[in-house]
């Protein structure tokens, strides 16, 4: 792997600390944390779906 792939990975990593963070901040329950992914992955599989249909 180059000193560029390294790079950008551990950038990435600092950028999921960041958020893991922030969404932590909510102080949100597991139950409501799960319902918003299980939300957010509904609307983009259907969105997907959506523009695979279309092209």
């Amino acid at each position: 792997m180059t000193e560029m792939g390294i790079a950008s990975i551990v950038a990435m990593l600092g950028w999921l600390v960041l958020v893991i963070a922030g969404y932590r901040s909510y102080r949100l329950g597991a139950s409501k944390t799960i319902q918003l992914i299980l939300i957010w992955s509904a609307i983009f599989v259907t969105v997907g779906l959506l523009f695979s249909v279309m092209v």
